[in-house]
């Protein structure tokens, strides 16, 4: 089987692509600047009104230059794209921007024109035919971060109240993945699903394709009690583990993430004691925990800001799913595809 795999993040898009008849180390690697900077740099650069087209995909970056683009110029967006700003498109309005049918992109064919998507199909093919690689594939994976939404609720709310939904039961992390359908409310992972609909799909939270590709590392599959950490650019997710099953989670902006209150999420997360509230009302997403897992072997990092384990007193063990630091989004997700299919 041959699966293409992009872990789209906020700074880059790591991008795998395996061959199970061959070493997974010996995978074809890209990791890029992401969709959204290079989106955002596009659109920074671009002079008089636009009309914005496509998918919804990660605002960040992105949110910022349309919000300075309309200082001086017109947007107009369809509706898909608009929801990259945010789901709540009378806010969308507010700022100014115009919102208008797909059906109506005729209309706006004179003003410089830019298309949102998390993935690039074309690029990615195109960049491994360059070096001989046939870009043909059995089953694409892709892993964005997805809050959902649901009007009325926070974001950070209503992500927890998904997972809880999730997370009933231990479950292993190849469950979070979503295979040609998803809950409506998953906006962006529906945007995925909705572009390569004619494809074999699975697409995964990033946060939970990172924790499950780090399970993938020779050194974890020893261990029986443990701690991944997802320390990302913008967000930091812990999963506590007991015999391969996630039993409780927590989830906090990295730069909330200081060695002394890593210290107590961890140590809570890891006795069980841990409430949605404390780290909600620290300004971070939430926090489930299904039970206690005591005594824990290791912290298994991953993620750019991983370092900041460095400087708290923890086992810890850095994550290389095949030989990579950076490739835990992508071995996440050719385990979930392989799980699924047997």
């Amino acid at each position: 089987m041959k699966i293409l795999t992009i872990d789209v993040g906020l700074g880059t898009q790591d991008i795998m692509f395996y061959d199970s008849k061959e070493s997974i180390e010996n995978s074809p690697k890209l990791v890029m600047p992401s969709p959204t900077r290079i989106i955002a740099d596009r659109i920074a650069e671009s002079k008089g009104d636009l009309f914005i087209k496509g998918e919804t995909m990660g605002g960040g970056f992105i949110t910022k230059v349309v919000k300075e683009h309309l200082k001086d110029h017109q947007v107009f967006m369809t509706e898909n794209a608009a929801r990259t700003i945010r789901d709540n498109l009378d806010y969308v309005k507010s700022l100014g921007v115009e919102i208008v049918p797909s059906s109506e992109a005729e209309k706006y064919s004179d003003l410089t024109q830019i298309e949102f998507k998390d993935v690039d199909l074309y690029a990615i093919k195109s960049a491994l035919a360059e070096f001989d690689v046939d870009p043909s594939f059995d089953y694409l994976g892709v892993a964005v971060q997805d809050h959902g939404y649901m009007e009325g609720v926070g974001d950070r709310d209503f992500r927890f109240m998904k997972i809880r939904e999730k997370l009933d039961v231990p479950k292993g992390p190849e469950e979070f993945a979503y295979f040609g359908e998803a809950p409506s409310y998953f906006t962006r992972i529906n945007a995925v699903l909705r572009s390569f609909n004619n494809y074999n799909t699975a697409v995964m939270d990033s946060k939970f394709a990172s924790v499950c590709g780090a399970t993938c590392d020779r050194y974890v599959k020893t261990l029986e009690k443990f701690i991944v950490m997802d320390i990302g650019n913008g967000h930091t997710l812990a999963a506590a583990f007991d015999g391969g099953k996630i039993v409780g989670v927590f989830e906090h902006h990295t730069r909330n993430m200081t060695p002394d209150k890593i210290d107590l999420f961890v140590n809570k997360l890891a006795d069980g004691t841990i409430t949605h509230e404390e780290v909600h009302e620290d300004h971070g997403h939430g926090a489930w925990s299904l039970k206690p897992i005591g005594d824990f072997e290791a912290i298994v990092a991953t993620g750019p800001r991983r370092n900041v384990l460095e400087k708290t007193d923890f086992n810890v063990h850095y994550a290389a799913p095949a030989g990579d630091v950076m490739m835990t989004g992508p071995a996440g997700l050719i385990k979930a595809i392989q799980s699924k299919n047997g």
